[in-house]
C-alpha cells in the first residue's frame, strides 16, 4: 500500500521503491500513552509526588486550553521547590497501574514481534514512559518513543520541553501527533520499509487528528466512552465514510489483541 504524506507539508516520497522479496507482513503499531497504555493520566498521577498531594490554587489556576505543556512545566518548577527529587517521580511512574488487558496485548505483541513494528508517540514526557515501561517490563517492544523531553537539572528539578512547533490548528501547541506519524512514515519509506497496514491505539482528541489520515486498509482503536471514540463517532454522524480507518472501540485491550490475532489468521 502505498501511503503519501501530502496534506502535512511533507513530499510524497512513496513513489518508485522497488519491490521487495516476499517477507512476513509488516504491520505498524502506533501507541499512545496516558489512559492508553496506563490507565491514568501521568501529569495528575505525578502530582502525589508534591506536598499534601496536591497543588496550590494558584498553580492549577494557570491552565490555559492548548497550553498543558507549559501549565505542566510550572507544576515540575513548583514541586521542585517543594523538594521533590527525581527519585520520588520514579516511584510515582514506576507504580501507575496499566489499562486493563494491556499486559495481554503486551504479551501477545512479544510472542508476535516479528510482525509488528511498535512506537509510542505521548504528550507526556520521556522521563516518566520509560520509568513505567521498564518497570511493567515492556520497554523493550517499542522501536521508538515520540515524547517532550525531559530531564532533572543541576538543581534536582524536573524540567520538561516542548516536542516540536508545528501549524495544526487542533492540536496543543508542543504536539501535533499527526505531523509525527506522517514524518515516521515518510521516513520509514525512505530506507524502503512499507507497512501494510496501519493500527493506531488511543484515547484522546490529539489521538484523533492523525486517525483521520488512516487508509480503508487501517484501523483505529479508540478507548470506548474517550474523546477518540466521541470524536470518530461524531465524524460518522457528519461525514458518513469520511473516516476511513475501520473503527474498534475497546474497553480492555485484551480486545485490541483479539482483533490483531483475527487479522493475523486471514494472513495465513
Amino acid at each position: 500500500m502505498k501511503r503519501c504524506c501530502e496534506g502535512v507539508g511533507l513530499p510524497c516520497l512513496f513513489k518508485g521503491v522497488g519491490m521487495a522479496s516476499p517477507r512476513p507482513p509488516r504491520y505498524l503499531l502506533v501507541f499512545d500513552f496516558d489512559e492508553t497504555i496506563i490507565n491514568e493520566n501521568s501529569d495528575d498521577s505525578v502530582v502525589r509526588a508534591a506536598p499534601g498531594q496536591a497543588l496550590p490554587e494558584h498553580v492549577r489556576q494557570s491552565f490555559r486550553e492548548g497550553f498543558y505543556n507549559q501549565y505542566m512545566q510550572r507544576v515540575l518548577a513548583y514541586m521542585g521547590d517543594q523538594g521533590v527529587k527525581m527519585g520520588d517521580f520514579k516511584t510515582v511512574y514506576e507504580n501507575i497501574p496499566l489499562s486493563p488487558g494491556m499486559p495481554d496485548l503486551f504479551q501477545f505483541l512479544s510472542k508476535n514481534h516479528e510482525l509488528f513494528e511498535i512506537i509510542l508517540i505521548s504528550d507526556a514526557n520521556m522521563f516518566g514512559i520509560e520509568c513505567s515501561l521498564r518497570a511493567a517490563g515492556f520497554y523493550s517492544l517499542f522501536r521508538k518513543i515520540f515524547s517532550n523531553p525531559s530531564s532533572f537539572d543541576k538543581r534536582g528539578y524536573f524540567t520538561l520541553g516542548p516536542y516540536h512547533s508545528h501549524k495544526c490548528l487542533d492540536c496543543p501547541a508542543n504536539m501535533c501527533k499527526r505531523k509525527i506519524l506522517a514524518e515516521y512514515l515518510a521516513e520509514r519509506a525512505q530506507e524502503e520499509v512499507e507497512f501494510e497496514r496501519v493500527f493506531y491505539v488511543g484515547d484522546g482528541a490529539n489521538d484523533f487528528c492523525p486517525s483521520v489520515t488512516l487508509t480503508a486498509a487501517d484501523v483505529a482503536f479508540p478507548r470506548k466512552g474517550y474523546p477518540m471514540h466521541r470524536m470518530t463517532q461524531e465524524m460518522e454522524k457528519k461525514q458518513p465514510g469520511a473516516f476511513q480507518a475501520t473503527v474498534v472501540p475497546w474497553e480492555s485491550a485484551a480486545e485490541v489483541a483479539r482483533a490483531l490475532q483475527e487479522v493475523l489468521k486471514k494472513k495465513r
